[in-house]
């Protein structure tokens, strides 16, 4: 690991020496403003007259304590609340005043065993201001300016006013935007989710009050810029959703957090010291630039796994989307032995690392009902149809290695004796399933899950998830997590679409890597798609699904299909090349719900991956991120017919260098993808 280190500790007067901003009501207690001077976070303490217990929603009031953002000189978020509401207390935050603040500066850079890159600089101005109300009651509030976005949390010291053990009610941050901003929300039924919906087009004014609003949470304010509320380092915390602000101001959404499943009335039942999670906002230009930055890992503590040779990111065949099709095998499929070696073979001839064994290899629980696979298991025990030491065997001599799927209920049951057994089998890693739940408790048992499966050698991937929090910073052996609406729905409906596929980008993806299952190579235009079970299908052409594994972040990536689905295929050899871990990220450009063009780049290798939603498009790539000297690109476009012919690609070589500009032309539904490479190493 490189290092390059800098902190500094700073004098107060530091952050105290700001200008009155002309759109504020009066002058910040302080501020912290990023790196590049572009992007300035606020504090103001209270002021007036407070009403020691309020804990309501609306504007700022008299007494309330308040902070805003600036970006480029202007006012991104105005004046907006900060406080905890507690049990059987007055709310922390109104009231309070400042009573000391301490800066730093940092730059560093620290590497990762896999990720949209391989190493990561960590640079930000951040400053941490002290609070006290009249009875002596204390808050911090520490607040960190990046590059691209700032960050608060809450700290509550330990401290003689009040008892050790709080409960914390409710988080009362707001969001006020200074304009009616065009947003995306994820609106959920609930806060016990899996986060698999369609996003929407809603101007922020015509938010409803009654939805849950799930994060990230993507905004333009026209002429201002992007922003994107989300969280991170969610330790021993509920998960945070928002609000329409039933208050005064139409532009403002407010916090809400996932009550307990054992005390409803409660978010957090802790004690003194403890922090809240971060509550990150995203800043940019242009959306697309929002996928370039490391913030939420970054607000995540460092990793203490010594040794991470064992955690490697790969490609994986898959048993369970294809619904065992391909007649032409000469046995009968199914969780069996010879499926599960079919599938060994197939990762094995194409290269890829790994084979995901999904619901069905465990015996069933006496706590299940008879034949439902995907509820409690034995995890200890193998379905009597499966040989798994035959299995091990065949794919260690294949050099192919096992994931195995169960639901979170079985793990919670049989972790202490079935991750030692996994260790020993030489499983790779589990795919964990169905919680559906980012309260306390689930929160706090997800830490646990990775962490012991880290002691075993084990990789995870949690489905059924909630969105990613940077967690993997710190046990980078979670390797992905679902929280998405992927290409599964496929087999029941037609809402993963390709104005679907161009949106998770700028939303879900901001939050971390996402396992959406790409790789569908029945692909259908809308007139001709049926959701089946059996050789599901996908609503895009070729080009997209190629594309899909650049532009989708997912350092375990299925390849969903079954293997006879790819067998002399056009734009199979773009799958078996593609990695799915990264040394640099670039966004070319894009607009949410309608189309995006990503570059990543792989040692001296780039991969270029453009979508577009239904509307047939063209754009221009300018490969001004490539080094010096002559490239060659070997592109995967849509084929002239494929707004008919789905399955249709195209497939051209083209020299290229760092002042070509691409032109790129998408289909109805379509898309492209490029492998560019230097000359010199075809």
């Amino acid at each position: 690991m490189s290092e390059l280190r800098v902190v500094v500790r700073l004098l107060l007067a530091f952050c105290l020496v700001a200008a009155v901003n002309a759109q504020s009501s009066e002058s910040p207690a302080v501020q912290v403003t990023s790196p590049d001077g572009q992007i300035t976070l606020l504090l103001f303490e209270a002021s007036g007259t407070a009403n020691s217990g309020a804990a309501g929603s609306g504007a700022p009031t008299a007494g309330d304590l308040r902070y805003a953002v600036d970006f480029h000189g202007k006012r991104m978020i105005g004046e907006s609340r900060l406080g905890l509401s507690l049990e059987g207390r007055p709310a922390l935050g109104p009231g309070m005043r400042m009573t000391g603040s301490q800066t730093e500066a940092v730059d560093r850079t620290y590497s990762i065993p896999v990720g949209k890159t391989s190493t990561v600089r960590n640079h930000y101005n951040g400053v941490r201001a002290e609070f006290a109300d009249p009875q002596g009651r204390k808050l911090e509030i520490e607040a960190r300016a990046f590059d691209s976005g700032v960050a608060f949390r809450y700290f509550i010291p330990r401290q003689p006013s009040f008892g050790q053990d709080v409960n914390v009610t409710q988080d009362l941050s707001q969001f006020i935007y200074v304009k009616d901003a065009v947003t995306y929300p994820l609106i959920v039924d609930g806060f016990q989710s899996a986060y698999e919906d369609e996003y929407q087009l809603r101007m922020v004014s015509g938010l409803h009050p009654d939805w849950l609003i799930a994060l990230p949470y993507l905004a333009n304010e026209p002429g201002i810029g992007w922003v994107a509320i989300t969280e991170a380092d969610i330790d021993n915390y509920a998960g945070m959703y928002l609000r329409k602000d039933g208050g005064h101001s139409a532009f403002s959404v407010t916090a809400q957090l996932a009550p307990r499943v054992d005390n409803s009335g409660v978010a957090v039942e802790t004690a003194a010291p403890f922090h809240s999670p971060w509550r990150v906002l995203m800043i940019a230009d242009e959306p697309a630039k929002l996928i370039e930055s490391n913030m939420i890992l970054n607000l995540n503590p460092p990793s203490t796994i010594a040794d991470t040779s064992w955690i490697k990111a790969g490609k994986s065949s898959w048993d369970w989307w294809s619904g065992d099709a391909a007649p032409s095998v000469k046995f009968k499929t199914g969780m069996n032995t010879l499926t599960m070696e079919h599938y060994i073979d197939f990762a094995s001839r194409s290269g890829f690392r790994y084979m995901l064994i999904d619901a069905g290899w465990a015996v069933e629980s006496p706590e299940a009902k008879p034949g439902d696979n995907s509820a409690m298991a034995d995890i200890t025990r193998v379905n009597p149809a499966i040989d798994m030491p035959e299995l091990l065997r065949y794919a260690k001599q294949r050099h192919v290695k096992l994931w195995l799927w169960s639901h979170w209920t079985s793990v919670n049951k049989y972790m202490d004796q079935a991750f030692p057994l996994f260790e020993k089998w030489g499983i790779a890693g589990v795919k964990i399933d169905f919680m559906n739940r980012d309260d306390q408790w689930m929160v706090n048992w997800y830490r646990q899950v990775v962490e012991n499966a880290a002691a075993h050698h084990l990789m995870i991937d949690f489905h059924g998830a909630f969105k990613p929090d940077g967690l993997r910073r710190t046990w980078p052996n979670l390797m992905t997590r679902e929280g998405v609406m992927g290409k599964e729905y496929l087999k029941w409906s037609a809402r993963t679409t390709p104005a679907h596929n161009a949106t998770l980008p700028f939303t879900r993806m901001l939050a971390g890597p996402m396992d959406y299952t790409p790789g569908a190579f029945g692909n259908s235009n809308l007139k001709n798609f049926v959701a089946r079970n059996y050789e599901p299908m996908s609503l895009d052409t070729r080009a997209q699904e190629l594309a899909l594994y650049v532009i989708f972040e997912s350092p375990l990536q299925m390849v969903s299909d079954y293997p006879e689905h790819y067998e002399r295929q056009p734009g199979f050899g773009f799958i078996k090349r593609v990695p799915t871990t990264w040394d640099a990220v670039h966004a070319i450009g894009g607009v949410p719900m309608q189309w995006i063009s990503l570059a990543r780049r792989s040692g001296d290798d780039w991969y270029v991956g453009s979508i577009t939603n239904w509307s047939a498009r063209d754009i221009d790539v300018p490969l001004s991120f490539l080094g010096d000297g002559k490239y060659q690109a070997e592109i995967y476009e849509d084929a002239p017919d494929a707004g008919e012919e789905a399955t249709h690609v195209s497939i051209s070589h083209q020299a290229v260098d760092r002042t070509t500009v691409l032109h790129v032309h998408m289909v109805s539904g379509g898309g492209n993808a490029m492998w560019i490479h230097p000359a010199d190493g075809e």
